[in-house]
């Protein structure tokens, strides 16, 4: 399978969301600077999540799930395996890893490339799930991507940031009738704060939910951007 092939996997022409898959991680999957097993990958359990009629409930609480998009904010491929977890009880991810990898033998601060065979592994799995037109969104992203130590000046510099263009606007969400962003993770990221702050500012409510615990719901405050729960 080509990575033209896994992109339109990952974003089918017509379907909603789709615009906002980066190809990034699709155009370097057939440049290996090392190694990697693509089955060694796992559909974690999501059994916090239920759907019904086409909306997701967490242990029974509507109210939190209902009308929201999903940021998956976790480390690597994790975020790839919860985004197919996902997919699997009706929602739609979107990959939005931005990162390129190092040159073959070099050393680098994110591993983008376990990404981009983790999406090679997704594609296969996503092939074989229905997902419908109206499912709300889950956005992949690597929780990883901000890591900037570096050790040694030949260290190759590859993280990246979430960016404004990189999600859909406050706007485009209100008006697909989305009020909440849940962040999956174990908190916020300052590129995410940034964003989430403008949609704050919009009367989107914003929940940062920790792994296994029910989303809780999060204030940004303008004060660098420090977060109250």
């Amino acid at each position: 399978m080509t990575g033209k092939e896994m992109f339109q996997i990952w974003a089918p022409t017509g379907k909603k969301w789709v615009d906002w898959v980066r190809p990034v991680p699709f155009v370097e999957l057939k440049e290996h600077s090392k190694l990697y097993n693509v089955s060694n990958f796992t559909i974690p359990p999501v059994d916090y999540i239920a759907t019904k009629a086409g909306i997701a409930t967490f242990r029974g609480a509507d109210e939190n799930w209902a009308d929201a998009a999903v940021i998956v904010d976790l480390p690597g491929t994790e975020s790839v395996e919860v985004g197919i977890a996902l997919a699997k009880v009706g929602y739609r991810p979107i990959p939005i890893y931005n990162g390129t990898i190092e040159q073959q033998g070099a050393r680098a601060n994110v591993d983008n490339q376990s990404v981009g065979t983790a999406l090679m592994w997704g594609a296969s799995e996503l092939s074989k799930i229905e997902i419908s037109d109206d499912a709300l969104p889950a956005f992949l992203t690597d929780s990883n991507r901000m890591h900037r130590f570096r050790m040694e000046d030949s260290l190759f510099d590859n993280s990246w940031d979430v960016y404004p263009q990189d999600l859909p606007s406050a706007d485009y969400f209100l008006n697909h009738g989305i009020h909440k962003i849940i962040v999956l993770g174990e908190s916020l990221s300052v590129d995410l704060k940034k964003i989430l702050y403008k949609f704050q500012k919009k009367k989107i409510e914003i929940f940062l939910a920790k792994r296994y615990e029910a989303p809780k719901k999060i204030r940004i405050h303008s004060s660098l951007l420090d977060v109250k729960e």
